[in-house]
């Protein structure tokens, strides 16, 4: 692009679905002509893409507010931090604008007036037909993700009203998109070259009840609004399709025959958060452990492969050494693969602040220590029966002559990872897939060799007539 363009640096920060606001922001600024650049120097006014689910990430919100601020000066700030934006200018009065999350046309507006774009007489008389905010026929959109993987985003908000959390209020209620406006957005990832799709959204499981799972078209069959649909449309595409955030709803056991025919990742993300009854209640989650358990056994009977990974709160205000153990009871009996855990902190807004019975600070910590060591036991459990096994693996990245890769049971930055011993004798590339012989593990990683085919050993390349 010319030097003469409008030049915008950007600060993404936050969860899968702030960075595919990220993406969708970007896109826009470059379909309009703008430049994205990746310094505060270089840049005429910066973007800054806020989080604020807990207080740390508020915080760190803050700190990067405050970084653009003093290294450049220009600054508009959006996403879930913008929903308070009387705690943005206490701090910063003089930022540029403020915009909550998912507010496109609010940072359009706020670069226009900051930084009106270029008039370009050809490319401005160039029709292309929307499919949507920053979504143009036959694109892809900028993506802030490497080229093989992708994040999908299903849907908007959430109904529930857990009391440590304020999604909701930042976010609003559940809006779902359109099935077949999904679909034709993972088509085209697929087409540009995208190997494995990520869904999300806050609460997967519930997609399509807010528009009473409307049916559409595409590839000239109607699809329903709804979980079960989705996948199946998704699976039609040559590519991984792997499920986040999925609450555990009775309907979920639909999509488990998909994972076990192979057409999409046997893989589910289930956010179970405790295990104490109790607990639970207090959190406004559900609280059938029970079933949750037997659910979890009955999908592995289904699908014998199915990778579970879960998220919990340990040290919730009330919680106490009793309620704990049953949380480590509940790991023990449900062998979940991939587990993630934070000590509880308060959140501004949330209900769950005026719960009597605050639990200690280093308690909290003890718990927390302790948990994760419980679960690091379970996980290298798990990953040495797969030793001697050939999983299929998505290369990331290759350094050093070992390949860095994931396996069906590993979604990016979260789980475990696939070390590949013989990537130059195998010629591996970045975004491809290949199988691994596993030779070793530990607690979360796995490591192995690539099975490499007799053309490639002999040093030949293969041709395709």
């Amino acid at each position: 692009m010319s030097q003469l363009n409008p030049k915008v640096g950007f600060v993404s920060l936050g969860c899968p679905k702030a960075l595919v606001d990220s993406e969708r922001i970007l896109t826009q600024l470059r379909s309009e002509g703008y430049d994205i650049v990746p310094s505060y120097d270089a840049a005429d006014v910066v973007v800054v893409n806020t989080c604020g689910f807990i207080d740390s990430a508020v915080t760190e919100s803050l700190d990067a507010i405050g970084e653009a601020m003093n290294a450049n000066g220009k600054v508009i700030v959006t996403g879930c931090l913008g929903k308070r934006p009387e705690q943005i200018r206490q701090a910063y009065p003089n930022v540029l604008a403020v915009s909550g999350p998912q507010d496109y046309q609010s940072v359009m507006e706020a670069v226009h007036a900051a930084l009106p774009p270029r008039h370009d007489p050809f490319v401005d008389l160039v029709p292309r037909r929307s499919l949507g905010f920053g979504e143009f026929e036959g694109d892809v959109g900028i993506k802030l993700t490497p080229r093989h993987y992708a994040y999908l985003k299903i849907s908007e908000g959430c109904n529930h009203k857990c009391s440590f959390c304020i999604i909701p209020s930042m976010r609003g209620k559940l809006v779902s998109r359109p099935v077949d406006e999904v679909l034709r957005e993972a088509e085209r990832l697929v087409r540009g070259g995208v190997k494995e799709l990520l869904v999300v959204s806050q609460d997967t499981s519930a997609y399509g009840v807010d528009v009473k799972y409307a049916e559409r078209m595409w590839r000239d069959k109607a699809y329903q609004t709804r979980l079960k649909a989705l996948c199946e449309g998704l699976s039609e595409l040559d590519a991984w399709t792997r499920m986040h955030y999925v609450y555990p709803y009775p309907h979920v056991d639909e999509i488990v025959p998909l994972m076990a025919e192979n057409r999409i990742l046997p893989y589910l993300d289930i956010p179970f958060q405790h295990a104490s009854p109790r607990i639970l209640k207090l959190m406004k989650r559900p609280g059938a452990v029970d079933k949750t358990l037997e659910r979890v056994q009955r999908w592995r009977q289904i699908c014998p492969d199915i990778t579970v990974r879960s998220t919990f709160i340990v040290g919730f205000p009330g919680e106490t050494e009793a309620e704990f153990e049953e949380l480590l009871g509940f790991l023990d009996e449900a062998q979940l693969d991939r587990v993630g855990a934070f000590a509880y902190s308060p959140v501004t807004g949330a209900t769950a602040n005026d719960l009597p019975d605050a639990v200690p600070e280093e308690v909290k910590q003890e718990r927390l220590a302790r948990f994760m060591a419980r679960q690091a036991e379970i996980s290298a459990a798990r990953l040495e029966a797969r030793i001697g096994t050939v999983q299929q693996c998505l290369v990331d990245a290759i350094e050093d002559g070992i390949a860095v890769a994931r396996s069906k049971a590993d979604a990016p930055e979260i789980d475990g990872l696939v070390h590949i011993q013989n990537a130059e004798e195998a010629r591996l590339r970045v975004g491809q897939f290949v199988d691994v012989e596993i030779t070793e593990s530990d607690d979360h990683d796995l490591y192995g060799d690539a099975i490499i085919t007799a053309p490639v050993r002999a040093g030949l390349d293969l041709k395709v007539l």
